[in-house]
C-alpha cells in the first residue's frame, strides 16, 4: 500500500479548512442530498463528502466506511487532493499496484472502484473530496464525471456560505460587545461632564443673583454666553445618552396595555404650559408592544412640537389606528413647520436645521434619529409631512407583536 503524499502547501490548505468551522460539526441534510445525487448518477452503493484534516478523514455526509473517520494514511481522498484540479479515478483497485493490498481493498468493504473529485475552494486549497465507491470495477461516462463536478462546485458553495455565516455572526457579537462598551463609556462620560455643568450653571445664576445690580453689559452678556453654552452641552449628552437607551428600550419586550392612560402619563411627564391643547385618540384601544420604546418615541415627537412652535397655544393632534399587522400613529402639530428640503435631514444623527427652539436653545439632532431608529428596529417606518408656517404631521407604524394575544380591558 502507498501512502499518499502530503501537499506542498499543507500548512495553508489547514489553515483554509479550517476557516469553515465545518470538521466536527454535524451534516446538514443539503449534504446527504448531493451525495444521495451522486450515488444516484453513478449507480454506485457508497458515496460520500470528504474532510482531509491534518491526521484524519472525516465523513461529512454519505454512507460511512467504518465509523465517522479514518486515518489519513489509509484514505483514498488523501491521494485525490494531491490532484486538485482533476478527477483521482481508480477503476479496479485491485490491479492498481498503489492500492492492491490495501485493507479497505483486502477486507470489508473490499473497495474496488473509486472516483474523488477533489473539493478545492476559490483560493485553490483542495479541503477533501466529493467520492463515490463501489465494490466492483466501474468507469463513469464524460457525463457522469461532469455531473460530479457541478456537485462539487455545489458542496463548496455551500462551505462558502458557512464560512460567511460564521464571520456574520462574530462580526454582530463584537458589534454588540462594541456598542455596550460604547454605551458604558457614554454613561461614564456623561455622568462627568454632567456633574461640573451643573456647577458652572448653578454659579452664574449665583452670581447674577448676588451682583445682578452691578453687572456691567458686557459681563452679563458673557454669562448668557456661558448658560446658553451650559445648556446646549448638558442637552447635548441628555441626547446622546437617549439614543443609546434605545437599544436599552428595545430589548424590554411587549406588554399589555390601554392606550388613553398611556398618553396621559406622557402628558403629565412632558410638564405642559397653560393653554397647550392636546387632542387625544377615542378611548379603549389597547395595544400590546414595546410600551419603552414607543414612550421614547411620543416623547421625543411631542417635546419637538412644543418646543418649536410660534403658538402661544399650541395645538397637537395624536391619532391612531390599527389593522391585523400594525399599529399607527399620527402627531400632528400647528407649528413653524420644515421645507421640503429639510425634511429627510431631520432623520440623520447629529444633523440640525440650524434654528433655536423658543427657549432660545439650538437642537442637537438626535432626537428624531432616535424615534427613527426605534420605528425600524420594530419593523415600521416613520416619515413626515410638512408646510413651512403651518405646522408638520409625523407617521409611523409599528409592526404588531404576536407573541401573546392583546391586552382586554376589563
Amino acid at each position: 500500500m502507498e501512502k499518499p503524499l502530503i501537499p506542498l502547501n499543507e500548512k495553508e490548505r489547514l489553515a483554509a479548512l479550517r476557516e469553515y468551522h465545518i470538521l466536527d460539526s454535524e451534516a446538514g441534510k443539503e449534504f446527504d442530498d448531493i451525495t444521495q445525487l451522486a450515488s444516484e448518477i453513478c449507480q454506485t452503493p457508497i458515496s460520500l463528502i470528504t474532510l482531509i484534516d491534518d491526521q484524519r478523514q472525516l465523513f461529512k455526509a454519505g454512507t460511512d466506511l467504518r465509523g465517522n473517520e479514518l486515518p489519513r494514511d489509509l484514505a483514498f481522498c488523501s491521494h485525490a487532493i494531491n490532484h486538485p484540479l482533476d478527477p483521482f479515478i481508480i477503476e479496479d483497485m485491485r490491479a492498481d499496484q498503489r492500492f492492491a493490498d490495501h485493507p479497505l481493498v483486502t477486507g470489508d468493504p473490499h473497495v474496488v472502484f473509486y472516483t474523488g473529485i477533489p473539493l478545492t475552494n476559490p483560493e485553490g486549497y483542495p479541503l477533501g473530496t466529493l467520492c463515490v465507491l463501489d465494490k466492483k470495477p466501474k468507469k463513469l461516462t464524460d457525463g457522469q464525471i461532469r455531473s460530479l463536478q457541478i456537485l462539487a462546485k455545489q458542496v463548496i458553495q455551500l462551505f462558502e456560505l458557512r464560512k460567511a455565516n460564521f464571520r456574520l455572526k462574530a462580526m454582530k457579537e463584537s458589534l454588540e460587545t462594541r456598542n455596550e462598551e460604547l454605551q458604558q463609556f457614554a454613561y461614564v462620560v456623561s455622568h462627568d461632564i454632567k456633574s461640573p455643568l451643573s456647577s458652572i450653571v448653578l454659579s452664574s445664576e449665583m452670581l447674577r443673583e448676588n451682583f445682578g445690580d452691578t453687572i456691567d453689559e458686557g459681563n452679563d452678556q458673557l454669562l448668557n454666553v456661558l448658560n446658553r453654552a451650559s445648556y446646549k452641552i448638558r442637552n447635548l449628552v441628555d441626547g446622546i445618552l437617549a439614543y443609546y437607551r434605545a437599544e436599552q428600550a428595545l430589548s424590554e419586550g411587549a406588554e399589555s396595555f390601554l392606550l388613553t392612560p398611556f398618553l396621559h402619563s406622557i402628558i403629565e411627564l412632558l410638564r405642559l404650559n397653560p393653554g397647550t391643547d392636546i387632542r387625544l385618540p377615542e378611548e379603549g384601544a389597547s395595544l400590546y408592544m414595546n410600551k419603552t420604546a414607543l414612550e421614547q418615541i411620543l416623547v421625543n415627537l411631542l417635546q419637538n412640537a412644543l418646543k418649536y412652535t410660534d403658538k402661544q397655544t399650541p395645538r397637537i393632534d395624536i391619532r391612531f389606528s390599527e389593522d391585523e399587522i400594525n399599529y399607527y400613529f399620527i402627531v400632528t402639530d400647528d407649528g413653524r413647520g420644515i421645507s421640503p428640503d429639510e425634511q429627510e435631514k431631520i432623520f440623520e444623527l447629529f444633523t440640525t436645521l440650524g434654528i433655536r427652539d423658543r427657549f432660545g436653545t439650538q437642537g442637537t439632532g438626535i432626537g428624531l434619529s432616535t424615534v427613527k431608529k426605534l420605528v425600524e428596529k420594530m419593523e415600521g417606518k416613520i416619515k413626515v409631512r410638512s408646510t413651512p408656517g403651518k405646522g408638520s404631521e409625523f407617521s409611523f407604524h409599528i409592526k404588531k407583536d404576536t407573541s401573546q394575544p392583546s391586552f382586554q380591558a376589563g
